[in-house]
């Protein structure tokens, strides 16, 4: 049986940094999320050390809240010349900031990470796994998954079931699902076809890709923390310590 095909590592990638980060008041007072340090770095710039790693040429990074800061970080960071800043006047929500990114990420699939994603690779980069994972014959979204029993109990209710061979399910509650979502995938310029410029939810295109068998996942096989808030800033900055790393 001849397997589906598997693209190249993506040469492009997003980063979804336009959110108003109310969970993380009173850090983002100021500030937008992806500027709230951990160890004394800004988040948005672990996620652009590990696209960094992948050889990514072109980075978009959609902005709104409190544009400014980030702008200027972005503008002097090392990797600028590869950096497209999006300024979005109304906000599009996740949907349709990547639809208004798409002339920029090209017709092949591409990574699209959420401003607020820390994670420490396993044995192989997650970013590697992902795009060997990613058959776009079968594929629209390949997302990166994390078991939630290795979760604090505030995050455990999870969002995902996963098939052996990777497709989803979404959790429908009371249930606990095993699987959350790290705010890390794949996807193929076709998952967003005729959706306009407007504010929506990437949850509306996830739905429609579940519903045709075409939404799959990837377990996470390192370390990946969840910080939307300032005490998960504290927590993380503990694990990371804990494990020996420091500002």
């Amino acid at each position: 049986m001849t397997q589906p095909s598997s693209p190249a590592l993506p040469s492009t990638a997003m980063i979804l940094a336009a959110g108003l980060g109310t969970r993380m008041m009173p850090l983002t007072h100021h500030q937008p999320k992806a500027m709230v340090p951990v160890l004394g770095r800004p988040m948005i710039d672990g996620i652009l050390d590990h696209l960094a790693a992948m050889q990514v040429q072109k980075i978009v990074v959609n902005v709104h809240y409190q544009r400014d800061p980030l702008i200027q970080h972005l503008k002097h960071h090392p990797l600028n010349q590869r950096i497209v800043i999006l300024e979005e006047d109304e906000r599009l929500e996740t949907g349709g900031g990547v639809v208004n990114a798409l002339p920029h990420l090209g017709p092949l699939p591409f990574f699209c990470i959420n401003c607020d994603s820390l994670w420490l690779d396993g044995p192989t980069p997650a970013l590697t796994r992902l795009a060997r994972g990613f058959h776009p014959d079968t594929m629209d979204a390949l997302l990166l998954l994390y078991p939630t029993v290795k979760l604090p109990a505030e995050h455990t209710a999870g969002d995902f079931f996963m098939t052996p061979s990777g497709q989803l399910r979404r959790r429908a509650r009371p249930h606990i699902a095993p699987y959350l979502y790290t705010g890390i995938q794949i996807i193929h310029p076709r998952f967003l076809a005729g959706q306009a410029r407007r504010p929506f939810s990437l949850n509306v295109v996830y739905n429609q890709a579940l519903s045709q068998g075409r939404l799959f996942g990837q377990t996470h096989d390192g370390l990946w923390y969840h910080v939307s808030t300032p005490e998960d800033v504290t927590k993380t900055e503990d694990a990371l310590g804990a494990l020996g790393l420091t500002r």
